[in-house]
């Protein structure tokens, strides 16, 4: 079947706050987007969270999947056409902008300006990769915060979590608090905010190089029932390498501090992706402003996305 293609002012990829409040802006803005999204519903990391999002001032006593549901109703009211279940395969670019291809080849669309709203997934462990499909299989192994954790039945379990941020933290307290018989967290370096911290023993805190054998399911020797694996995040570019964009010693895009535009012209990156600001919602949707805003001055000024510059002709139109 030969590709079908279409022509539009934007293409937002990726469904989670950030690639909603862009998409939604450049609806707003009298402009063209059209959001695509990899999985069968907007709402990005949101969606995976049915806890209160209580750090989102502006919908207090709201979960996670519950702002997704908004984000949803906000692309319909703003007539944002979307394509769920449209996973990226590559892109293509040329003098006339760029063309995404999806993941089975049965489509593309095409336009000047590309967004990369396409957010992170949690890191793993090398030395559980291999054994990783039977592990979380048999829920001996979680991988990042979420649904799974809450789903995960803890009575009676021993658990070790890996990892000293505030995700590690925060779910060995909700362990705990569920029926785990012991919750132990390994961390070379603790980094999670205090107020989690105190609440566990110190006792069963272990700072330093640890060994872990997910064969034998132990750590230092020691046995576990199920771990808990909170080592960060990896931003979701690999269908971007063709568009050798400019990385940060971390792999996250580098970006224009002001426009979120890439290191390729017309090119913008937003959200978690990008890791511009403190990862939140929050942060998330002003980085979609800033992107639709970015993307109405180039288009209004009538500039080549693909002469590279012009930078502080957009910064000053946006100020002004």
């Amino acid at each position: 079947m030969g590709a079908e293609k279409h022509e539009v002012d934007a293409i937002i990829v990726g469904g989670g706050p950030a690639g909603v409040s862009c998409a939604v802006w450049l609806a707003r803005l009298g402009l063209a987007p059209v959001l695509l999204e990899a999985g069968a519903q907007v709402g990005g990391l949101c969606r995976q969270n049915p806890f209160y999002d209580e750090w989102n001032a502006t919908l207090p006593g709201m979960t996670g999947a519950q702002v997704a549901d908004n984000m949803a109703i906000s692309l319909e009211r703003a007539n944002v056409p979307v394509r769920l279940s449209s996973p990226v395969g590559r892109i293509q670019h040329d003098s006339d902008g760029f063309t995404v291809v999806y993941s089975d080849g049965s489509a593309s669309l095409s336009a000047p300006y590309l967004v990369l709203a396409t957010g992170v997934t949690a890191r793993s462990l090398p030395e559980l990769d291999p054994l990783f499909p039977r592990l979380a299989s048999a829920g001996q192994i979680l991988i990042g915060p979420g649904e799974h954790i809450v789903a995960h039945d803890f009575r009676y379990k021993r658990v070790a979590v890996l990892g000293g941020g505030d995700n590690a933290f925060e779910n060995a307290l909700y362990a705990a608090a569920h029926g785990a018989s012991l919750v132990h967290v390994y961390a070379r370096h603790v980094r999670a905010q205090q107020q989690f911290v105190r609440q566990v023993s110190p006792v069963n805190i272990a700072m330093g190089h640890y060994k872990v054998d997910a064969a034998t399911m132990t750590i230092n020797d020691r046995f576990y029932d199920t771990f808990l694996v909170f080592y960060g995040w990896e931003p979701c570019v690999g269908f971007a390498e063709s568009l050798d964009l400019q990385r940060s010693s971390l792999g996250f895009i580098a970006t224009h501090a002001l426009t979120a535009e890439t290191s390729r012209a017309g090119v913008y990156a937003i959200g978690e992706v990008a890791q511009r600001q403190h990862p939140c919602v929050v942060t998330a949707l002003a980085d979609g402003i800033a992107a639709a805003k970015a993307i109405q001055v180039r288009i209004e000024n009538q500039l080549d996305p693909d002469v590279p510059a012009e930078q502080d002709l957009i910064v000053d139109n946006w100020r002004h």
